[in-house]
């Protein structure tokens, strides 16, 4: 590590040379985080994958709508509803109309499930090379690295044919569910003083029963359990092209870079705090609110609590209500509405009830606070990390593995755009930024 007062000078030097002025992103018409003045998503490009929609332009103005979510045109809603009328796991099939853009029949579904399953096996060595011998504290670090690093068990990593890049996704999309379970048994015996498991894979498992089966040191669950798992990987398994590791993927996709960098890259996206890593800061502000807050069910004490976070006088000072708003939703995130659903139901059915009812009044009440503190007028709704991380704990999966969960469901997605891209991109990304330094000339180094 670079020394304190080394650091501190370095950082002085950053400092001096290093300010852009909030005002001239507004004198350049400078779109910061790629959106239009009216929060809208700078239009960037064209796909027939996936569709979010949580508002309409009439005349102009943004209304709020409810929410929908759309998979090759398809309600979310009504792929899950399809998939419970026959108590069937559905991860595979949202899967396979993500790649190729139809529903499967039976027939090419259960051979869809045996090429996955068949897949899912690591390379040997792989697991004691690259996971076991090089233990990481987060799990997402280690799925972006062992990503990475199956390039060199490629024997044709950079060929980016369309067949050898289908090929490529496949197998990732297989593999990653395995890579995460031996990654968090090694984080398991090495930062957190426990015991780890390796099970066998079993080629007759969904990817669902596959992790469930792999995190837990009896590999027992029941078929609920299972279901429930499935149709949180079902509802994060794509959220358009626009979101940051999608968008990840598909920059680095029109660059020609290999699917292995690529993904790597999606992963690394996925982790940040803004994007897939908020089910985590949803958690850690829960737990937060549940020790300072003497009744989690009481209204007045819990609205006390959370002004106190959106004036940045608690939690993590940022504040933010973690879980709440989206940059496409308004009033209503679909996703969210579904996991609530869930986790009301196991709320009730085991000792979580308290803290439901606390998200819930988290729910109700940030909109009007937001309104109030922070003079946000636009409608605002619960997204879908704000009852996730219930559903998780209601299933016995633990904190470190949330994030990764959510890779190991999005992987679909990203894979989908990059064949996308690849297919029908044909450009490289480059969007432009304004210099607004003035030109100067170069001083002598004795002369400075």
């Amino acid at each position: 590590m670079i020394p304190f007062d080394t650091l501190s000078s370095l950082c002085e030097e950053f400092k001096k040379n290093n300010r852009i002025k909030p005002s001239d992103y507004e004198k350049y018409h400078v779109k910061r985080g790629l959106r239009n003045e009216d929060g809208t998503g700078v239009m960037a490009g064209l796909t027939s994958i996936c569709n979010v929609r949580g508002y309409v332009i009439d005349d102009g103005e943004r209304i709020p709508v409810a929410g929908k979510l759309n998979y090759r045109g398809i309600s979310i809603e009504d792929i899950i509803a399809g998939c419970d009328r026959d108590n069937r796991f559905g991860f595979e099939e949202v899967t396979w109309l993500l790649l190729f853009g139809d529903l499967p029949s039976k027939e090419k579904l259960d051979w869809f499930r045996g090429v996955l399953a068949d897949a899912r096996e690591l390379p040997q060595y792989f697991a004691e090379d690259m996971i076991i011998k090089a233990p990481s504290k987060n799990i997402m670090n280690k799925l972006s690295r062992s990503v990475l690093a199956l390039y060199s068990y490629d024997a044709d990593p950079d060929n980016t044919s369309f067949e050898n890049v289908l090929s490529q996704c496949i197998g990732l999309i297989a593999k990653l569910p395995v890579i995460m379970s031996y990654a968090y048994q090694v984080k398991r015996r090495y930062y957190d003083g426990k015991s780890m498991f390796f099970h066998p894979i079993d080629p007759n498992h969904s990817t669902a029963e596959c992790i469930l089966s792999s995190i837990r040191p009896d590999r027992a669950f029941s078929e609920k359990e299972a279901m429930l798992l499935d149709r949180c990987l079902m509802l994060h398994a794509d959220h358009g092209g626009g979101n940051n590791s999608t968008f990840t993927t598909r920059v680095l996709s029109s660059s020609g870079t290999d699917t292995y960098g690529t993904l790597s890259a999606a992963i690394s996206s996925l982790k940040g705090p803004k994007h897939g890593g908020a089910n985590i800061k949803v958690m850690e502000m829960v737990h937060d609110i549940k020790s300072h807050v003497d009744n989690i069910n009481d209204e007045g004490q819990v609205k006390d609590y959370l002004i106190k976070i959106i004036k940045k006088e608690a939690n993590d000072n940022s504040g933010l209500i973690y879980g709440m708003g989206h940059a496409i939703y308004t009033l209503s995130d679909p996703r969210a509405v579904q996991i609530k659903k869930m986790a009301q139901d196991l709320a009730q059915e085991g000792n979580l009830y308290n803290e439901f009812c606390l998200l819930n009044i988290i729910e109700k009440l940030t909109p009007e606070l937001m309104a109030e503190y922070k003079g946000i007028s636009k409608a605002m709704c619960a997204n879908v990390d704000l009852y996730s991380g219930l559903v998780y704990t209601a299933l016995g999966v633990p904190e470190d593995l949330l994030t990764p969960i959510f890779a190991t469901a999005r992987i679909s997605g990203w894979c989908a755009h990059r064949l996308e891209e690849i297919t029908t991109g044909g450009k490289i990304m480059r969007p432009a930024y304004k210099a607004v330094w003035k030109e100067q000339p170069y001083i002598e180094l004795a002369d400075r």
